[in-house]
């Protein structure tokens, strides 16, 4: 068998692997948010707003500490929020198992580009503004 259609097999074997983890990762996340939805409905749909005042959301929401025991406690907003991060976290992953794929395949030239990606995401993730 020829190395050309070695490596073409190869690289549509990753093609499918990434695109089941981006399908895993995104279908998951809306079935969080959509699980925290029922639960915020459940819990508050028949509460009248009050438009006339601003609320902020709990401070328990901006930090991924605080989502993750609020959703382990099934609070809808920490649900709803975790699976957002789940949503956000889905295309880094996918970023991070291309940095490794391309290491197996000693692909040094995407190994690069994939790892800087990685790198900028991760900084715009974790960098205050």
């Amino acid at each position: 068998m020829p190395i050309e259609a070695t490596n073409q097999e190869a690289r549509h074997r990753l093609e499918m692997r990434l695109g089941t983890l981006l399908r895993v990762g995104v279908s998951t996340a809306a079935a969080v948010v959509m699980i925290g939805g029922a639960l915020f409905l459940s819990r508050h749909g028949m509460d009248r707003p009050a438009y006339h005042t601003f609320h902020g959301g709990p401070s328990d929401l901006r930090t991924l500490p605080g989502i993750l025991e609020g959703a382990l406690r099934l609070r809808e907003r920490e649900v709803i929020q975790f699976g957002l991060v789940l949503l956000i976290a889905t295309p880094i992953a996918r970023v991070a198992f291309s940095v490794f794929a391309f290491l197996h395949e000693r692909d040094w030239l995407y190994v690069g580009i994939s790892a800087f990606v990685l790198v900028l995401l991760l900084y715009g993730l974790t960098s205050a503004v």
